[in-house]
């Protein structure tokens, strides 16, 4: 059985004994994909992303360290039922941003993302932006009559109340969209740029766009679909769309990204099981030993 406790998970870094308030990053997991309406698989990524991380080394593809980071991982939120998980996650969520602790979650389905920026929204004082990485929306109002479905995630940040407005969400790699997400923005003005778009205009640029329309805010969270990769580089994944973005366009996209305040962020529908060559599992790993990277670049250097 995986021990969360274990100083050896993350590359050496996970430090068990520390408060999250003295950790740099604190990592936890929701192994939950109740939520979703095609394949299921996600909530294997947690442990089976932790299972990858002992072999690892802590530095980046610029060939520096982060070996002196405090990385604490709290293991996965837990509850009987899906409602007693979120609300878990939104307290867990709520107190790190009140302590200013910068977190990755690991997930699960999308769905899981709605209580993390329902937490967000309680420990903020003021309005915060979302960086929304995927090949879908996730703007509809229901699936199936769910309202907390993996395809609602951004619909439900609408009613939050440090989130203005939808001109508060940028949406980077989208490339699939489902009628009343249509009828929507019809109505709205959607910040988006298309995987085909980002394709012709480059990821800096991209990046550009997004600190134009997002740049005057104070907080930010980045909420990453494995999805928004090409299945050619996440095929473990529970609703692949053709079409998206290689691993590249994603690390540049990440890295300009942390010019902005980066709160925290996820990284969600990783589905090990659905890809018997790990892809995604894998993609997810560079994203968090990147990340781990720019967290500690921006704190200390």
């Amino acid at each position: 059985m995986l021990d969360y406790n274990d100083p050896k998970l993350w590359a050496g870094l996970n430090k068990p004994e520390i408060e999250t308030k003295d950790a740099d990053v604190v990592i936890f997991g929701m192994a939950y994909d109740g939520s979703v309406s095609f394949r299921s698989g996600a909530k294997e990524a947690p442990d089976s992303l932790r299972n990858i991380t002992y072999t690892i080394t802590p530095t980046t593809e610029e060939f520096k360290s982060f070996e002196d980071l405090k990385l604490k991982d709290l293991g996965n939120v837990y509850g009987k039922t899906r409602d007693e998980i979120f609300k878990n996650a939104e307290i867990l969520t709520t107190n790190l941003v009140k302590e200013g602790t910068f977190f990755i979650m690991i997930g699960g389905d999308h769905s899981v993302t709605i209580p993390i920026q329902r937490g967000i929204d309680k420990g903020l004082s003021e309005p915060f932006g979302i960086v929304h990485i995927d090949a879908h929306f996730d703007l509809c109002n229901d699936i199936d009559g769910d309202v907390l479905s993996h395809g609602s995630t951004e619909r439900r940040a609408l009613e939050l109340k440090n989130i203005n407005g939808i001109e508060d969400i940028f949406f980077l790699g989208i490339r699939s969209v489902e009628m009343d997400e249509l009828d929507f923005m019809k109505n709205n003005n959607v910040n988006v740029i298309s995987s085909k778009e980002l394709s012709n205009i480059g990821p800096t640029e991209a990046v550009n766009r997004v600190k134009k329309e997002l740049g005057h805010l104070k907080n930010i969270y980045l909420t990453i679909d494995i999805d928004c990769l090409d299945p050619a580089y996440a095929a473990g994944t529970g609703t692949p769309q053709f079409g998206g973005l290689n691993s590249r366009e994603l690390l540049t996209i990440l890295e300009g990204l942390f010019d902005l305040p980066i709160i925290g962020l996820d990284i969600v529908e990783v589905a090990p099981s659905l890809d018997p060559g790990l892809t995604s599992l894998f993609a997810a790993r560079k994203l968090v030993t990147e990340v781990c990277g720019y967290v500690y670049e921006k704190k200390f250097l």
